[in-house]
This record gives C-alpha cells, sequence and structure tokens, in this order.
C-alpha cells in the first residue's frame, strides 16, 4: 500500500517554472513506476511524465507536449518523486496527479495505476 501527497502547485506566468513534489509513504518507494499525470477541466487525465526502476537506473517517459520543458526525478532517500516544469505555457494548466503502480505496468495508461495523490492545481497566466 502506498500514500502520496503532492505539494507545490500555483499560479505562475507563461514561460515561469514550478516544481511539482510527491512524497510517498509505504514500503519499497524505489521498486514502483512513478508518474505524473494532469487533468483540465472537461478533459481526461493525462499521462505528463513517469519513471520506472530498472537494473541500470531509472527509465525516464514523457508526453511529446512536455519534452524539453519538464524534468521528473526520484529522491529514494526521501520517498520523494518530483516535476520541474520549466517555460511553462497556458496550456499547462490543470490539476497534477502523482501515482504510483507495478514497475511492469503500461507506465503511460492511466488505468494502470492502483495509487494516487489528492491533486495540486497549475495555473499559467498568459
Amino acid at each position: 500500500q502506498v500514500q502520496l501527497a503532492e505539494s507545490g502547485g500555483g499560479l505562475v506566468q507563461a514561460g515561469g517554472s514550478l516544481r511539482l513534489s510527491c512524497v510517498a509513504s509505504g514500503s519499497t518507494f524505489g521498486s514502483y513506476a512513478m508518474s505524473w499525470f494532469r487533468q483540465a477541466p472537461g478533459k481526461e487525465r493525462e499521462f505528463v511524465a513517469g519513471l520506472s526502476w530498472s537494473w541500470s537506473g531509472d527509465n525516464t517517459y514523457y508526453t511529446d507536449s512536455v519534452k524539453g520543458r519538464f524534468t521528473i526525478s526520484r529522491d529514494n532517500a526521501k520517498n520523494t518523486v518530483s516535476l520541474q516544469m520549466n517555460s511553462l505555457k497556458p496550456e499547462d494548466t490543470a490539476v497534477y496527479y502523482c501515482a504510483a503502480t507495478n514497475p511492469y505496468r503500461d507506465i503511460r495508461n492511466v488505468n494502470e495505476y492502483p495509487y494516487w495523490g489528492q491533486g495540486t492545481q497549475v495555473t499559467v497566466s498568459s
């Protein structure tokens, strides 16, 4: 069982930066695949970025619209996964959710995640 709690959302102007953090409690944090999803009003929840454990180190994945702007990282000592968001755009406005799943699941599929945080609002003004 994993409990997740996000923080770091807020209001920022276009071109600005925010850093989201997700603290996990429970067992074996380092073995889980961890991802960030987002949901804008009237839209489905979508994959943003994720990382999964491998023997050679975490593999990272990004949706095309955030490549080069967002970076996901994990600190196993602090049971934390972070999302650094740079060059933010108004279309990045959404509630951002941290999620965890078994490392062998389809990391981009929202239905593969049994554990979710409560979400944190990110608003980017133009």
